[in-house]
């Protein structure tokens, strides 16, 4: 996995809890939510139908169904719940935590799923991890936020949602070009969030400098930046690979806390960024031997090829099977 595109990914998905604090002071989390995706969606169908056109050739109508699902799992329903979260009280510190289990359902899920090897390293790399990326957030638990006791439970239902549509995206057995897909994306959550904010009654902007900032911020930097990454390396490396990167989200996110909104950075987050940096290596590396010790076993001919297939993520939407000789 390419290290800039990780670290990309880690600054940019993290800045969208920081995206969201920024909206949720000053309108509903719907409103920020539906004039984040009514532009972007405008633009992307824009070069859908010119630039963009050839991506399209091929798809049925039962595929951009599918992508439709995916993107309302992905984007809608992920995003919504961690904006209503914040919103209620819930610190973006504990919600990243929250998001961050992700990995250990994910990790648990790559087998029967998607046939996907998970080594015993990589099962240590990934509780490390969670462990890394409680202790930056038990300070913040601890303190108490006035946030009702149930408030806590809305982030947990949009990591779920979020580990259904990295599934169902890995079992498309069409390949989709990554800009098509984020546009069905982008069109079905503007869809979703302007008929949300429509019954709702909030679907008028705020006329305030700080709230076309925070839209601005997480259309760039979260949107095309987060969202865009992690599809990009998901099918460069795979469910477990870029959900573990997931662990430093919590202390990244706690670092853009601190920079921005002067919120407490202590010796808690320091360790959890140094154990949540060690879960990546130990996952990466658990992953590396794991592909060599299959590689070993599946040496002596036809036979052993066999023995040695797996499947494996690779840059279009359709797990491939791979057949491994040895050599």
């Amino acid at each position: 996995m390419n290290v800039l595109l990780s670290i990309g990914f880690v600054l940019t998905w993290s800045s969208g809890f920081i995206g969201a604090k920024l909206g949720a002071g000053s309108a509903d989390a719907v409103t920020v939510l539906m004039w984040r995706f009514l532009p972007l969606a405008a633009v992307l169908a824009l070069l859908a139908a010119t630039v963009a056109r050839a991506s399209w050739r091929g798809l049925t109508a039962r595929d951009l169904a599918r992508q439709a699902v995916v993107g309302a799992l992905s984007q809608s329903g992920y995003l919504l719940t961690v904006y209503y979260a914040i919103q209620l009280g819930v610190s973006s510190g504990t919600t990243a935590l929250i998001d961050g289990t992700q990995p250990l359902v994910a990790g648990a899920l790559a087998g029967p799923l998607l046939g996907q090897y998970v080594s015993r390293t990589q099962w240590l790399g990934l509780a490390l991890g969670l462990t890394g990326v409680a202790v930056v957030t038990a300070g913040d638990a601890a303190a108490g936020t006035g946030a009702p006791w149930w408030a806590y439970l809305v982030p947990f239902l949009g990591m779920l949602s979020l580990v259904a549509a990295t599934f169902l995206d890995r079992r498309t057995r069409t390949p989709v070009a990554p800009l098509t897909a984020m546009t069905v994306h982008c069109v079905t959550s503007a869809v979703v969030f302007s008929g949300l904010a429509l019954a709702l009654g909030a679907a008028a902007p705020v006329a305030e400098t700080s709230f076309w900032a925070a839209i601005g911020w997480l259309v760039v930097l979260s949107t095309f930046g987060g969202y865009g990454l992690y599809w990009l390396i998901l099918r460069r490396g795979g469910v477990t690979r870029v959900n573990t990167l997931m662990f430093l989200m919590a202390p990244v996110t706690a670092l853009w806390g601190a920079a921005m909104f002067g919120e407490p950075f202590g010796p808690q987050t320091v360790l959890g960024l140094a154990v949540g940096l060690g879960a990546v290596v130990l996952v990466h590396r658990g992953g590396a031997s794991g592909a060599r010790d299959r590689g070993a076993a599946a040496g002596g001919g036809a036979a052993g090829a066999g023995a040695g297939a797996e499947v494996t993520p690779v840059a279009s939407d359709m797990p491939v099977r791979r057949v491994r000789s040895g050599r």
